[in-house]
């Protein structure tokens, strides 16, 4: 059985207050090999490194989400710049734009994901995006910046994921894959090349199908792979293997 990599996580997230090390020294025995595990602001970065350093396979990302730009103290690259020195600290994210949220306006939210993105190019970093009904901003930015790294969760057309693929940026895909009404990240899933895809969770939010609704973590994975796997007419283990080697190879692990 291949070893999974969940190349996008959140063991912060409260959900896991009450279990969290249970959880997470459990997931080798289950099958996951590696999980990066993705920061929202400078506390959960650092949060993020602690994780590193307490767990074998798991790595972190450092950076600010959008949800969280109207917050940044004014020194936040700075800050980032040296949580990101780190050895565990392995790309900037998670970052991007969010417009189904209101509460941070939107030329806020470019500015902090601009400087993000040029940060990525001054530290030679991949980056990981956030997109939420901002396609064509996203675009327009990953356009002119040109970073490697993936676009999370990704929730754009198979044309959109064409034009991320000709950028040299990978696509993981998470549990939203399974459900009934997931056209889009089925034809994603049956339509991505093979070297630019990844698997993620983000747990604990959208667990596949038969757990949707319950909280997911990194062994839910397998259910999200097979459903891929069916649509790509291949063996699913195939899937999960040639998936861990992508994401080593983004991360640079």
């Amino acid at each position: 059985m291949s070893m999974i990599f969940d190349a996008h996580a959140h063991y912060d997230d409260k959900a896991f207050d009450q279990d969290r090390d249970s959880v997470l020294q459990a997931m080798p025995s289950n099958g996951v090999g590696k999980i990066v595990n993705a920061a929202v602001d400078i506390e959960t970065s650092k949060i993020g490194i602690k994780y590193s350093e307490a767990y074998g396979y798991i790595y972190t990302t450092a950076g600010v989400h959008p949800e969280c730009a109207a917050a940044v103290q004014a020194d936040y690259i700075d800050q980032l710049e040296k949580l990101l020195q780190h050895p565990r600290a392995v790309a900037i994210g998670e970052i991007g734009l969010d417009y189904y949220w209101k509460e941070v306006p939107r030329d806020m939210q470019k500015v902090v994901f601009e400087k993000q993105l040029q940060l990525s190019k001054d530290l030679n970093l991949p980056v990981v995006i956030h997109d939420r009904e901002a396609h064509g901003d996203t675009m327009d930015l990953l356009r002119k910046y040109k970073p490697a790294g993936l676009v999370h969760c990704f929730s754009g057309s198979v044309e959109m994921c064409r034009e991320v693929v000709k950028l040299g940026l990978s696509i993981s895909l998470g549990g939203v894959v399974t459900f009934k009404n997931a056209r889009h990240s089925v034809e994603v899933a049956q339509d991505i090349p093979l070297d630019k895809l990844l698997l993620e969770t983000d747990a604990p939010y959208l667990s596949p199908v038969p757990f949707r609704g319950k909280r997911c973590d990194s062994t839910m994975i397998r259910y999200t792979a097979q459903k891929i796997a069916e649509v790509r007419g291949m063996d699913v283990d195939q899937l999960i293997g040639i998936c861990y080697d992508n994401a080593c190879r983004l991360y640079g692990i």
